[in-house]
């Protein structure tokens, strides 16, 4: 991840990344208790989804802070841009 993306930023996709990863190991304990396929499968595509998102975060801080910086746009008139690539990322969650 690019070394500029703010602390926030970083916080919520790492996040995001624990919860996933907190998911998968509910998943191997309910292999290993012998919990049906159907629920394992429901818990697998939730992990899958969590994945999704946080990439569908990761790519949108990645245009926000490329966009800015060959745009040359300060902080202050990033607002429009941050404003428009947070409907982006509402509208490619919906592809999911």
């Amino acid at each position: 991840m690019n070394e500029h993306i703010n602390e926030e930023q970083r916080t919520e996709i790492l996040n995001r990344l624990k919860r996933a990863e907190g998911q998968l190991r509910g998943i191997q304990r309910m292999i290993t208790d012998g919990d049906t396929c159907l629920d394992i499968a429901a818990q697998m595509a939730a992990v899958r989804k969590a994945l999704d998102s946080t990439y569908v975060r990761m790519t949108v801080c990645f245009m926000q802070h490329e966009m800015q910086q060959r745009l040359g746009m300060n902080d202050g008139q990033g607002a429009e841009l941050h404003s428009v690539l947070d409907d982006v990322q509402v509208l490619l969650g919906k592809l999911r």
